[in-house]
């Protein structure tokens, strides 16, 4: 399903997209029009539908901070229905849709409350370095959606047939949140009080799933046969010539196995897998 509407609301914008329509377009356009809200959201494959799903997340952004409702069919009734934001069970890379109802609803078409003339998200290191490296000391929405793509390019965290690392699905692990004493163990196990982590409002601590997989001992471009990790990014595995999609979970598992047995941290995956066991 294909279409954007728009409408003036008090100190905002509504805009509605059907699920069809492709992600990155959205974005760009947004950014184009002046509308704060989703440029850190900038070059993320896939379609719009996608997005609540998983609370699409990066860079400091997540859509749960501008979805108001989502258009659904509900495939238990047969009905078709606009869920709020309460009713859709956000959390960190999740929702009602992909963890406590799954393969219930089919999203027709998601609203996003944005800010015209609303200055951008900076709330990320990486975003706040790469600007600073450009000599950028006060973004407009376009300069951040440009940093947001040039980071996402050196990743390979977008889409380029021309990238050796292309056969991915993206980040493959959630990054593990843990308690106060959790993280503290960890930060003992690694011996580097410089561990990155990020305070939670529950007071509970994000830790980062890459820095953990390297410090279990793998590193970037590591292989096993057709199956190993981005040479750019640690958290992507990737695909390459005749893997099947069997090797890639076996692969995932073993780095899984690793980091469980090195911090007692468990990692829980992104994707969502179908047609085969979940081996994780």
């Amino acid at each position: 399903m294909r279409g954007i509407a728009s409408r003036e609301v008090t100190g905002a914008v509504e805009l509605t997209a059907a699920a069809g329509e492709p992600w990155d377009d959205l974005v760009r356009m947004t950014v184009e029009r002046g509308w704060a809200g989703l440029e850190c959201l900038s070059g993320i494959p896939g379609l719009v539908g996608a997005t609540p799903i998983q609370n699409v997340g990066a860079y400091g952004q997540e859509v749960s901070e501008t979805v108001t409702t989502v258009r659904v069919l509900d495939t238990e009734s047969g009905r078709i229905l606009t869920l709020a934001t309460r009713e859709c069970g956000f959390g960190y890379r999740d929702s009602r849709f992909r963890s406590v109802e799954p393969e219930r609803w089919v999203v027709l078409a998601v609203t996003y409350r944005l800010r015209p003339g609303g200055a951008p998200a900076v709330r990320y290191a990486d975003v706040e370095q790469h600007l600073a490296a450009r000599g950028v000391a006060s973004p407009t929405l376009a300069d951040v959606r440009e940093t947001v793509l040039a980071i996402r390019r050196s990743k390979s965290m977008v889409l380029d047939p021309r990238d050796p690392n292309r056969r991915s699905c993206g980040s493959f692990f959630t990054n593990p949140i843990v308690s106060a004493a959790d993280c503290a163990r960890v930060e003992a196990l690694a011996r580097d009080p410089a561990m990155p982590r990020w305070l939670q409002p529950d007071g509970r601590v994000k830790l980062s799933a890459a820095w953990l997989i390297e410090r279990a001992g793998f590193r970037r471009g590591e292989a096993d046969g057709p199956v190993g990790l981005s040479t750019r990014h640690t958290l992507a595995v990737v695909a390459h010539e005749g893997a099947r999609a069997r090797d890639v979970v076996a692969f995932a598992a073993k780095l899984r196995a690793r980091v469980l047995d090195r911090f007692g941290v468990r990692l829980t995956p992104e994707p969502v897998f179908w047609g085969l066991p979940a081996l994780l």
